[in-house]
């Protein structure tokens, strides 16, 4: 029963199949402001009040609905150590010096790699590239890695989203004689002993561009570099390059990793789908054609399609094969290296299946949270544990343990509410971990393997009442009641123009009432349904669900004749050529008992 001063639900669903209570996104200020948008801005009106749910106002509303990089790009100068590090990077570009560029390896770092290297290039420089195997050296800079480079001759290190607060590696190349350049963003608290360290997350950079990728930050820099080498006359006998072509690759480094979907970030990846439609880069342009992807690219196929692509080598292959692909211009290598990382994605995804099959049949009853480990790769023990979270609603710890060794590697994601990065630093300062780490919603750990189920334990203990207070919270935000006809391709077009839709900007959510399931048609290898809905007002309707091992699935598979609500998701595409709404369910409840649940 629901509490005597709660909201009412939303179509009186207040404990849908996944057990979420479904709430209007919108207060009464909300409405008012969404009424407004649509009286000034002729927007539809499911538009306007998603739009007004993310804080568009009549205020910043000009802003907010067509973000440009000409109104929001940031002058380079206001990033803390912006002017020293382009300095230092100009003289060494004048000076003919070894420049390697270390970059993380993922695509954040990969795509910051490449807009660097094309930049250099264009200014008649160039670079190597060195990016560290995720599973053998792990993530950033280290001493052993810093010697190496030293000794084979680098002059400038300039690390790419990672080394800001590498205090001993970096001290160590120091030590070496090089001069070593950051471009970060990640939160830090002590600097390392760097020449210059541009990170607008350090605790003395007052740029506000904190909620920028790292290839977001390299391209505001590299606007620096150009703008600190036409005053030094480099370009009297040569061209300028052209940054605006490298934002294919700010664009799909700001979705895949997964940063706030702010006004300047939502101007990158508006920017940069239309130079990736171009086919700019011949590396991007082999990888979509390799992932077959039909109609334009949108940030749907950066998150979800082009991303894990690139981050398969690092996973599971080779890790410079993304930042590879990024800078080669050669057609033949281009094709070669996109093949290898389908490949590679592919066989990522059948590893990621069979973990997550296995793990799962570790769960048992109904735990706070939820704690496996098995022989895993450790590049996907994280999609893993991801996994985990979002089918049971429940903080999920997935650990790769190799027979051969006494230690495991895991990964941990979290549900909102329930911090489990304090709860794995706390495990590591109590000596329950050989080390961990990480922020609230995401960490990594090393354990010794006959100290899980001491780990369990512990996390169960610290984390129990915060997941059971989180759960009975949780709530599915909805934007807007619509009838099935309403949901169209004029209707997709107009959503899709008011993204994108990424973190802290949640994709628009659509509750339909009372719909009738006609069939249910499992779909490929993988576990999504395609489902056909009648209304008994009038009309048809297709969607897909994804990734329905749990109760969704269950639900569906058993629910034809009946009448249920779903909330879905509904983004515009092209199918063989024509273009369409494709809705996607994400939650449903069974619409008879919401409405006794109302009554």
């Amino acid at each position: 029963m629901d509490a005597p001063n709660a909201p009412p639900p939303v179509l009186g669903v207040s404990r849908s199949v996944t057990g979420r209570r479904w709430l209007r996104r919108l207060d009464e200020t909300g409405e008012r402001t969404a009424m407004a948008l649509a009286q000034r801005h002729a927007l539809p009106d499911i538009v306007s009040r998603v739009l007004a749910g993310r804080g568009v106002t009549l205020e910043n509303a000009e802003h907010e609905l067509a973000p440009t990089l000409r109104a929001l790009l940031p002058d380079p100068s206001s990033l803390t150590d912006c002017d020293a590090l382009v300095a230092r990077l100009a003289d060494a570009i004048d000076r003919g010096e070894r420049i390697t560029l270390f970059a993380d390896y993922d695509v954040d770092g990969a795509t910051s790699a490449a807009v660097v290297t094309r930049t250099l290039r264009g200014l008649g420089a160039d670079a190597r590239i060195v990016i560290p195997d995720r599973v053998t050296e792990g993530y950033g800079p280290s001493v052993e890695a810093m010697e190496r480079l030293a000794a084979e001759g680098t002059d400038v290190l300039l690390a790419l989203d990672c080394g800001a607060g590498a205090i001993e590696p970096i001290a160590a190349a120091k030590a070496r004689g090089m001069t070593v350049l950051v471009i970060d963003h990640h939160p830090v608290t002590t600097l390392a002993p760097a020449d210059a360290i541009v990170n607008p997350n350090r605790p003395d950079d007052l740029s506000r561009l904190g909620a920028c990728a790292a290839v977001g930050v390299a391209f505001v820099v590299m606007v620096g570099l150009v703008r600190e080498m036409r005053r030094r006359g480099r370009f009297a006998d040569r061209a300028e390059p052209n940054l605006m072509s490298l934002l294919d690759c700010v664009a799909l480094g700001t979705i895949a990793d997964v940063v706030p979907l702010t006004a300047l970030n939502r101007a990158f990846v508006i920017r940069g789908l239309i130079a990736m439609r171009h086919r700019t880069n011949p590396g991007l342009a082999a990888l979509i054609t390799v992932a077959r992807i039909g109609g334009p690219v949108d940030s749907t196929h950066l998150g979800y399609v082009l991303g894990p692509r690139i981050n398969a080598g690092g996973r599971i292959g080779d890790s410079g094969l993304g930042a590879k692909l990024l800078t080669s211009d050669d057609p033949v290598e281009t094709e070669r290296i996109a093949g290898i990382l389908d490949q590679l994605n592919r066989e990522r995804r059948a590893l990621e299946q069979r973990a997550l099959l296995e793990a799962d049949a570790h769960v048992t009853g109904d735990p706070p949270v939820i704690v496996v480990a098995g022989p895993w790769h450790p590049g996907v023990v994280g999609l893993v544990a991801a996994r985990l979270k979002e089918r049971y609603r429940r903080p999920a710890v997935a650990i790769g343990v190799d027979g051969e060794v006494s230690t495991g590697t895991g990964s941990a994601r979290s549900i909102p509410g329930v911090d489990l990065g304090a709860a794995i630093r706390a495990a590591a300062a109590d000596g329950l971990l050989v080390k961990g780490g990480g922020h609230a919603m995401a960490a990594g750990l090393t354990i010794e393997a006959d100290k899980i189920p001491l780990l369990t334990a512990y996390l169960t203990d610290a984390l129990g009442e915060s997941v059971a207070e989180a759960v009975a919270a949780e709530s599915l935000k909805v934007d807007a009641i619509a009838a099935p006809l309403s949901i169209d391709e004029t209707l997709a077009r107009a959503l899709s123009e008011a993204g994108p839709w990424g973190a802290q900007r949640a994709k628009p959510v659509i509750a339909l009432d009372g719909l009738v399931l006609d069939s249910v048609v499992p779909v490929g290898a993988a576990d999504s349904l395609r489902l056909g809905f009648s209304s008994l007002q009038g009309g048809r309707l297709e969607a897909m669900a994804f990734r329905t091992t749990g109760p969704i699935g269950d639900r569906l598979k058993r629910a034809r004749g009946e009448a249920l609500h779903i909330a879905v998701d509904v983004s515009h595409g092209v199918f063989r050529g024509v273009p369409r709404a494709e809705i996607v369910v994400l939650d449903i409840a069974d619409a008879a008992a919401s409405v006794r649940n109302a009554a």
